[in-house]
């Protein structure tokens, strides 16, 4: 299924958000998800299903100032 991420686009295999986070290497790192504009909360990514076409945004907390 081709979805993009970030703008880019990818070619997964998984359907859970957080199977997909994981398959794009993402893994155990903390960051903000938004799956069509949606926030989605690190609790409900297993929930989460993904379609052909979706776009998911994965933002890194970042400090300084």
């Amino acid at each position: 299924m081709r979805i993009l991420v970030n703008g880019a686009s990818h070619e997964i295999a998984g359907v859970a958000l957080a199977a997909v986070l994981e398959e794009l290497g993402y893994g155990e790192r903390v960051v903000a998800t938004a799956v069509n504009g949606e926030f989605i909360a690190a609790s409900a990514r297993a929930h989460i299903t993904l379609a052909e076409g979706d776009r998911v945004e994965v933002l890194s907390p970042m400090q300084g100032g």
